[in-house]
């Protein structure tokens, strides 16, 4: 969770020197080299007919949408801002759970779902333009919806967890991910001719650390840990942001923002008091 909260604050140092859409695809691309030398511990692969749909979306959704709305919003406001929404995403996974499964979600769960919503529209109704978020409502919209996307995910990777291993899964988003978003910064705009070593080892970081390592420690733990449980420290992703935000970007939270972030864990305090929501998978952050 310290890695994936790590990676908003990765993502505005190297926006600040890159195209968000070729950090994007150096990230994708250095994470498939990684995979494609661990290659021989792939894992449970067992194709059905029909599953290349289900593979496909789970790339559409993360990490083709995900990381385009989620460049969008890191382009329009904070990165603790951005941080807090992702507080969200377990709920909005119970929620998708409800309408697509048709899992029982408990009573608690929709009424901290809506206190967390609350919350997250007043944290960004209080956010004001400055130097690291220059839309902050708008900002936040766009990573709400790459929550939106996330949860698109999780949802089919639920689908395909029992016929396929989580090392196969988030290998095949990489190679996906490189394929799409390649084109996809050539045309958005020139690669830089000369990047500092802070964006270029910001870049390193995410398509190693945070694509490859966050996902390999927490899948590491799910195996030992019951899934309920694993899911909890998502909720986490928030605290580590708007600390690691505070101490190498001098972000700050205004008082009132302070006390709408509380209401979002709140919020998801509620949603999880006798409940057991469906776990997410992971964000491919």
């Amino acid at each position: 969770m310290a890695l994936w909260g790590s990676s908003f604050i990765a993502l505005k140092l190297a926006f600040q020197e890159m195209p968000p859409m070729w950090v994007i695809f150096g990230r994708m691309a250095l994470g498939s080299l990684v995979f494609l030398l661990a290659w021989r511990w792939r894992g449970r692969i067992e194709y059905r007919a029909g599953d290349w749909k289900y593979l496909l979306g789970l790339g559409v959704c993360e990490p083709c949408l995900y990381f385009i709305f989620e460049a969008l919003a890191l382009q329009r406001t904070s990165a603790s801002q951005a941080g807090m929404i992702t507080a969200l995403l377990p709920l909005l996974v119970a929620v998708g759970a409800y309408l697509f499964l048709h899992e029982r979600v408990a009573r608690t769960t929709w009424a901290g779902f809506l206190l967390a919503v609350l919350g997250a529209i007043w944290l960004s109704l209080a956010g004001e333009s400055d130097a690291h978020a220059s839309e902050p409502l708008l900002g936040n919209f766009y990573e709400f919806v790459a929550m939106l996307c996330a949860t698109g995910y999780t949802l089919t990777l639920k689908h395909l967890t029992t016929r396929y291993s989580a090392f196969f899964l988030t290998a095949m988003q990489a190679f996906i991910g490189s394929v799409f978003f390649l084109p996809v910064a050539w045309v958005s705009a020139p690669l830089p001719s000369e990047l500092s070593p802070l964006a270029l080892g910001s870049v390193i970081y995410l398509g190693i650390v945070v694509t490859v390592g966050a996902y390999g420690l927490y899948n590491f733990g799910v195996s030992r840990l019951p899934a309920s449980q694993a899911s909890g420290f998502i909720n986490l992703i928030p605290v580590f942001t708007l600390v690691l935000a505070a101490l190498f970007l001098g972000e700050r939270l205004s008082g009132w923002q302070l006390v709408a972030a509380g209401l979002v864990f709140v919020g998801v305090g509620v949603s999880q008091w006798r409940s057991q929501p469906p776990a997410p998978a992971g964000i491919l952050d």
